[in-house]
């Protein structure tokens, strides 16, 4: 990242700075050869349940090897901010969990233990990973900058009682027939499509496979922004215009940044919902598996000249190491025991993710509907997103450039493209 846009995110970090001397990760790396700390994303319904489903696995290494590892499970709201204010301080944590998307980013400060071969090898070698998840890992021609942990990939999951009392047989496979479908929907206090339109990296992801259906690229082959071209107004109107045209979204969740898209979803408020592995969670809300079904995300019917085959972004969650660790060795045998087979069947298992180890994969727990259906979104029709250093400065500007567009739609203010394209303007002049 270079000096300019890590300057965008200043005053976040100088805030996150204090915030990391906060739920007792400390300031400093551990000291001892038998401490770790670790921040985890939050996976799961709650930070709580989080910590519930990873402590167990901690004390099994703790009893393993000696090292006690002290987590906190960040929100997705804080977690990139933290994580660049413990890349500029030097303080914090000595494993972290990181949006693969963030992985080329991160690795542009300089703060991350790159896995080149050797260090691959220490935790379990590279021939172990699947090759499209350690795609996403690290900048093109340079040494992985993590390790992938979960992986993922978009669906659209579908209340299964709601569409038949409207009397809709199949889940859409196009974005005008899920529109349509959402209307029918959208009575009696209920809606269509639960979004989450405060929520920037959310916004991003979305914004990508949009473009991608229309033919956008974010960036260049030079790596420098492109936000602003036809193909991405009308890919980001498509979506916001689920609120603002379409009236399938309700219009409260222009606020929702905290995973309340899933509960509305899970509580009967909405019909459809677009999420990442979203099963554990919904079983936590104790919505049951028969009450829902899991589909491909939709494709525009008639895709524009250059339009692609994409529906999701190769999605995941990377283990990453600090370099200011004072423990590195028994930071990478954290590492190779989280994505040894037995805990990467446990933990995948439990959060409706995919392994992101071949040796793991062919594990009975990941037969599901909802896991084939991701593998084979995974395999057939996903696409990372660009590994370039601007990448999460991306996601922050575009993604607040959309929340602001759903505040707009909340509002009754028109969305118009000459409105988008003002928005993605914006973005892209702030990136230079």
């Amino acid at each position: 990242m270079s000096r300019r846009h890590l300057g965008i995110f200043t005053a976040a970090v100088l805030a996150a700075a204090s915030l990391t001397a906060c739920g007792g990760s400390g300031d400093d790396s551990a000291a001892s050869p038998k401490t770790l700390t670790y921040w985890a994303s939050n996976q799961g319904a709650s930070l709580e349940a989080d910590k519930t489903t990873l402590q167990p696995e901690l004390d099994k290494f703790e009893k393993q090897t000696g090292i006690k590892v002290t987590v906190e499970v960040v929100p997705w709201s804080d977690l990139l901010n933290r994580l660049l204010a413990a890349a500029a301080s030097g303080k914090g944590p000595d494993v972290v969990n990181i949006g693969n998307t963030w992985s080329a980013s991160l690795q542009a400060t300089g703060a991350l233990v790159e896995f080149d071969d050797a260090t691959l090898q220490a935790v379990g070698g590279k021939d172990r990973i699947v090759p499209a998840a350690l795609a996403a890992a690290g900048a093109p021609g340079k040494p992985p900058a993590a390790v992938p942990l979960y992986s993922m990939a978009y669906s659209l999951y579908y209340n299964k009682k709601s569409f038949a009392d409207a009397g809709i047989t199949a889940p859409p496979t196009t974005w005008e027939q899920l529109a349509e479908h959402g209307k029918k929907l959208s009575t009696g206090g209920k809606w269509g499509l639960a979004i989450e339109g405060a929520n920037p990296s959310e916004n991003a992801h979305h914004a990508f496979t949009f473009s991608q259906q229309y033919g956008g690229e974010w960036f260049d082959s030079a790596g420098k922004p492109t936000f602003d071209t036809p193909q991405n107004v009308s890919a980001i109107k498509r979506y916001i215009d689920f609120m603002a045209a379409d009236k399938i979204t309700n219009p409260s969740n222009a606020e929702y940044a905290q995973n309340q898209s899933v509960s509305d979803f899970a509580n009967g408020k909405a019909a459809m919902l677009l999420w990442q592995s979203a099963g554990s969670n919904l079983k936590t809300q104790n919505m049951p598996a028969d009450a829902y079904g899991v589909a491909p995300v939709p494709f525009l019917a008639s895709p524009p000249a250059g339009g692609k085959k994409v529906n999701s972004m190769v999605a995941g969650i990377n283990m990453a190491v600090f370099k200011h660790t004072k423990n590195k060795d028994g930071a990478l045998s954290f590492v190779k025991f989280m994505t040894s087979d037995e805990e990467q069947t446990i933990l995948n298992k439990t959060y409706g993710s995919l392994p992101a180890v071949k040796t793991a994969a062919s594990d009975p727990a990941f037969s599901a509907t909802e896991q084939k259906t991701i593998q084979e979104t995974l395999v057939t029709t996903a696409a990372p997103l660009p590994q370039v250093p601007d990448e999460s400065t991306f996601e922050t500007l575009v993604g607040t450039a959309m929340k602001e567009l759903f505040a707009d739609a909340a509002s009754g203010k028109p969305v118009t493209e000459a409105s988008v394209k003002a928005k993605l303007t914006d973005a892209q002049q702030k990136m230079r």
